[in-house]
C-alpha cells in the first residue's frame, strides 16, 4: 500500500515483567537474548517492538495466545507503560504526554473496541453511544444527534431505545464499535473484537467493518489470531511471537517469503490460489507483443486459472496503466493448485 504519514510509530518499545527490568535492560545494553531472560526470571510481553502505523491503513497484528499482541497495543495506548523505548502519535512522543494530556487524547483522538464489548446494562443503545461525548461535556442534543447519526452508520436504526440485554451478540458489538467512533478518532484500536461471535455473526461483523472502513478511512490497529480474518481485513499484517514482531507484511507477502518456520506454520493452511496474485508467480517480461490473452496482475490465481488452463496457452500480464510486465503458463497455476491440494490433503 502506499505510504502515506505515520499516525503512530514504536521504537524499540520493551515491556518487562519482574524486579527492576529497567535497570535490568540497561544493564544489559537493552539487547537481552530470551534464553537471559529467562534465567533472570524476567518475563518479555513485549520484546524490543518496532512499528509504524500509517495514516488510513488497517494493521491486524496476529500471534498466539500470550504472544505480545494485546500488550503491545496498551503500550501504544499508554494503557500499560511500557518499560523503555519511544512511541510518537502524530509526531509528539506520547510517554512524555502528561495524565491530563493523556486523557484529552483518548478522549478525543484514540477509539477503543475490546472483546468484551463492556455496554453499560443501564443505558439504552442511544446513551451508550453517546456517553463518550457526555464524558467530553458535550451538551445533550449536540450528542444525541452524533449518536443518532453513528446508530444509522452502523445500521441500528429503529433499535435507539433498545437496552443491551434486548440486542444480539453483533448488535452489541455494532454499539461497541458505534460509542468508539462517536468521537470520531484519529486511529482506531481494535483488540479480538468479534472472537466471542457465533461465525456467521462473525463474518457478518467483519463485513460490516469492511463497509464502514471504506466510508471512514480511518486509521486502525486490529488484534486477532484468526489468519483468515487477517485475510479479509489487513492492509499489512504484523506476526508476533514471545513478544516480538517477528515479520511485517501483506498477507501475499507472509505466504510468499515467511521469515521463518512460524510463519509458514500460520499460513500453511491458506489456499495460496485464493490470496496469491498473478503478480506474485508470474515470469517478468519484456515482449512488446501479446501472446494467447491478457490478465492483470492484480488479479487474483483463482480467478484465471480455469481459463489457463482451459486454453492451455501462455497468458500475457499487464500492469495498471495497460502495458505488458509479464506472462503466466499452465504449469505454474498447477504448481501453485498442487501445493494446496498438498497443503488440505
Amino acid at each position: 500500500m502506499p505510504k502515506n504519514s505515520v499516525t503512530i510509530s514504536c521504537k524499540n518499545v520493551w515491556k518487562l515483567y519482574g524486579s527492576n527490568p529497567l535497570k535490568y535492560l540497561a544493564s544489559k545494553n537493552f539487547s537481552p537474548s530470551i534464553a537471559e531472560l529467562k534465567e533472570s526470571q524476567y518475563i518479555p510481553a513485549v520484546f524490543d517492538a518496532s512499528i509504524d502505523v500509517f495514516e488510513g491503513e488497517i494493521l491486524v497484528i496476529m500471534g498466539l495466545s500470550g504472544s505480545g499482541k494485546s500488550s503491545l497495543v496498551r503500550c501504544m495506548t499508554r494503557l500499560i507503560e511500557p518499560t523503555s523505548g519511544e512511541i510518537y502519535f502524530e509526531g509528539s512522543d506520547l510517554l512524555k504526554a502528561t495524565e491530563k494530556e493523556l486523557i484529552e487524547i483518548r478522549r478525543h483522538k484514540m477509539g477503543m473496541v475490546f472483546q468484551n464489548f463492556a455496554l453499560m446494562p443501564h443505558r439504552n443503545v442511544l446513551d451508550n453511544i453517546a456517553f463518550p461525548l457526555e464524558v467530553q461535556g458535550v451538551n445533550r442534543d449536540q450528542r444525541e444527534k452524533r449518536a443518532l447519526e453513528i446508530i444509522d452508520l452502523v445500521g441500528l436504526s429503529g433499535r435507539e431505545k433498545y437496552y443491551p440485554r434486548e440486542l444480539s451478540g453483533g448488535q452489541q458489538q455494532r454499539v461497541g464499535l458505534a460509542r468508539s467512533l462517536a468521537v470520531e478518532p484519529n486511529i482506531w484500536f481494535l483488540d479480538e473484537p468479534f472472537s466471542a461471535l457465533d461465525p456467521l455473526i462473525r463474518k457478518e461483523m467483519q463485513n460490516e467493518f469492511i463497509r464502514l472502513q471504506n466510508l471512514l478511512n480511518k486509521t486502525i490497529v486490529f488484534i486477532t489470531h484468526d489468519f483468515d480474518e487477517a485475510i479479509r481485513l489487513a492492509d499489512r499484517i504484523a506476526i508476533m511471537y514471545e513478544g516480538r514482531i517477528v515479520q511485517i507484511g501483506s498477507a501475499e507477502e507472509l505466504i510468499t517469503n515467511p521469515a521463518n518456520d512460524y510463519v509458514a506454520e500460520f499460513t500453511k493452511d491458506i489456499p495460496r490460489a485464493k490470496l496469491l496474485s498473478v503478480g506474485s508467480i508470474m515470469k517478468p517480461t519484456k515482449k512488446i507483443k501479446k501472446s494467447g490473452f491478457t490478465i492483470r496482475k492484480k488479479d487474483k490465481i483463482s480467478s484465471v486459472a480455469p481459463k489457463i488452463i482451459s486454453s492451455n496457452s501462455i497468458a500475457t500480464v499487464l500492469d495498471d496503466s495497460g502495458k505488458i510486465c509479464g506472462e503466466l503458463t499452465k504449469d505454474q497455476i498447477i504448481d501453485i493448485l498442487f501445493i494446496d491440494k498438498e497443503n488440505n490433503a
